[in-house]
């Protein structure tokens, strides 16, 4: 990867600064442009450096993480923001507000370099990659409903119908689950049953259930979902890298 990447570290705790600091020396393609102790440190730094990327703490004292990436997004050169936390609840709104990841303490040093590969692809000339389209247009009691696509949780056949559920609410829909999986392909959506196709960023525990099949638990939604034994294995892959 020949772009540079320019990454600003934001954490209120300075060991966990210097330990992510250190990790990000580890590629030849990220420099470290500064570092931030403090939500008001982060948003000064993101204006005077421009970095391409912001790493970003989000339990801080007085500005947290999530007003800091909030405040960011109205720059007129939007930096990445990856989310660095041992919090996973945070998850789903560090997604709402189009995070482009969100890793957890302690680093995996595998996920960390997944993600700056995930970077150095988005920081590619934009010209070249095709304009990708992220809501989903719902027809449902003769309105057509506009869902964002990092908001869906699952999709679920039940009979001649197909519930789209969403953080905010659900959605009946007349398309086949196989229609609205090939639209969602090229974002993190896999089939994880017959009838089920999950968002794999808001997965947070797999349990054996019985004869290899799994349950699956999702952020913020107690009933769990039935993983077929045949899509375990590719589950997992896809999880874990």
């Amino acid at each position: 990867m020949s772009e540079i990447i320019r990454a600003l570290v934001v954490d209120d705790e300075r060991y966990a600064r210097e330990e992510l600091i250190y990790l990000l020396g580890q590629f030849n393609e990220v420099k470290i442009v500064g570092e931030a102790d403090s939500g008001e440190a982060a948003i000064v730094k993101a204006i005077q450096l421009q970095p391409d990327v912001v790493f970003l703490d989000i339990e801080m004292p007085k500005i947290d993480g999530m007003e800091v990436a909030k405040s960011l997004g109205a720059l007129k050169n939007v930096p990445f923001i990856v989310f660095a936390t041992a919090y996973p609840q945070f998850a789903a709104e560090a997604f709402r507000i189009h995070a482009t990841d969100y890793l957890l303490k302690p680093y995996d040093e595998e996920q960390l370099r997944q993600t700056i590969a995930r970077i150095g692809t988005l920081l590619q000339p934009t010209e070249t990659k095709p304009i990708r389209i992220d809501r989903l247009p719902v027809e449902s009691e003769g309105e057509i409903h506009y869902v964002p696509i990092q908001d869906i949780l699952f999709v679920h056949r039940e009979e001649k119908w197909t519930k789209i559920v969403s953080l905010t609410r659900e959605y009946e829909t007349r398309m086949t689950l196989k229609e609205l999986e090939s639209k969602l392909t090229s974002f993190s959506f896999f089939r994880i049953h017959k009838s089920i196709v999950v968002n794999l960023a808001y997965i947070v525990r797999l349990t054996p259930w019985f004869n290899g099949a799994y349950q699956l638990e999702l952020l913020n939604r107690s009933e769990p979902l039935p993983v077929s034994r045949n899509y375990v294995k590719e589950l997992r892959h896809r999880l874990e890298g």
